[in-house]
């Protein structure tokens, strides 16, 4: 008897050693999100998912210095960039599209050996920041800026993004951001990207389909919401009221809940203190005052605590991000989780064919056109 389950959920569909969602706990091949988020960067979280190792001091060097080497995309693409109408393309359409275009340039794109595989993971981490940095500035009418190989990557991005070098907090918000959104086990993108590379398609690919899947707004596209939410409350006051209402109408409140944790998400008290400093910072609290209203509210009346994308909104929007840069920056960092899974579905490769229950009509026959209704 064929038992469907809408949206595969609780269906466990693969093996993986990259990370776990155990009794609400997050971790990244064993270390917990909350160990990493306060003691390791991006990098070291990175290098941690691709090899199942932290990285030592030499390990580590190694690995920034590829990074920092692969970082320049071809001219190619940053001119196909240009010949947009800005006014009409989203971010993700622009990134999509530009990481499809890497392909083209990689006289190694469909070399399937490992080694090479690593090698275009490198070159695919590096490059997508400079990507959405220079898509960024491109449409405001901006060059886009070089990356320097003496900045992290997290300083890389902000320096290319705004053209000037960041200040610590600043670099402390986007590097814990990039690696709390690092992995989250087999999410929808990632599953994307197994299911692309398990009919032994290209790294390009796989990033490409994994992008896609993240583009949509019950996925990578939450946090963009969030603050479109937030500035439609506009003050303090109007938030639980508006909240009602919302509510009133059966109408979702984007940030709140998640399909797998039940007790909250563990990374979101990262980010809401990460949105208190920052809110205090630039003398806005009135957004992290706004969200912690609604938080306890949703969590008193609906029982559904923050997930990551509520205070990663006002995270970056105090950081002076355009909110549809926020699903982007996303992507910049789940890159590293969607290679880690790539590499590991090429490791062990099963082609992924599931079966649909089938509930059209029963056994028809033909009739000849000239017969029909």
């Amino acid at each position: 008897m064929t038992t469907t389950t809408k949206g595969l959920e609780g269906v466990v569909a693969s093996q993986s050693s990259i990370s776990s969602i155990i009794d609400d706990q997050l971790t990244y091949v064993g270390y917990t999100i909350d160990d990493l988020t306060e003691n390791a960067s991006f990098e070291e979280v990175v290098y941690l998912l691709w090899h199942k190792k932290l990285p030592n001091q030499a390990e580590l060097d190694g690995f920034k210095k590829e990074l920092a080497e692969n970082m320049e995309v071809p001219q190619g693409i940053i001119d196909h960039l240009k010949s947009y109408d800005v006014t009409k393309v989203h971010p993700m359409a622009a990134l999509r599209t530009a990481v499809s275009m890497l392909a083209v340039y990689d006289d190694e794109a469909d070399v399937m050996d490992p080694e090479a595989n690593k090698r275009k993971a490198i070159r695919l981490q590096a490059k997508i920041g400079t990507i959405v940095a220079a898509f960024a500035r491109i449409r405001k009418g901006l060059e886009p800026v070089s990356p320097r190989k003496d900045l992290s990557y997290a300083e890389n991005f902000l320096y290319m993004l705004n053209g000037k070098e960041p200040n610590e907090i600043e670099v402390e918000a986007i590097d814990k951001a990039l690696v709390l959104h690092a992995d989250h086990e087999l999410n929808a993108s990632t599953f994307t990207a197994r299911v692309c590379v398990a009919t032994l398609s290209d790294v390009y690919s796989g990033i490409t389909a994994a992008i896609g899947a993240l583009k949509g707004p019950l996925h990578g596209g939450a946090n963009e919401n969030v603050m479109k939410m937030l500035l439609e409350i506009g003050e303090e006051e109007n938030a639980i009221p508006y909240v009602e209402k919302k509510l009133a109408n059966k109408e979702k409140i984007m940030g709140m809940g998640h399909r797998v944790y039940r007790k909250g998400d563990p990374r979101a008290k990262h980010l809401k203190e990460m949105s208190r400093q920052l809110t205090k910072l630039t003398g806005q609290e009135k957004w992290y005052n706004m969200s912690v209203k609604i938080e306890e509210y949703i969590k008193e009346k609906k029982g559904l605590p923050a997930n990551v994308d509520f205070y990663s909104a006002s995270v970056y929007h105090c950081l002076g991000i355009e909110h549809d840069l926020f699903t982007p920056i996303f992507a910049v960092s789940r890159t590293s989780g969607w290679l880690a899974h790539i590499l590991e579905q090429y490791a062990d490769n099963r082609l992924i064919r599931p079966r649909a229950e089938y509930v059209g009509p029963g056994k028809r026959e033909f009739v000849p056109i000239a017969n029909r209704d």
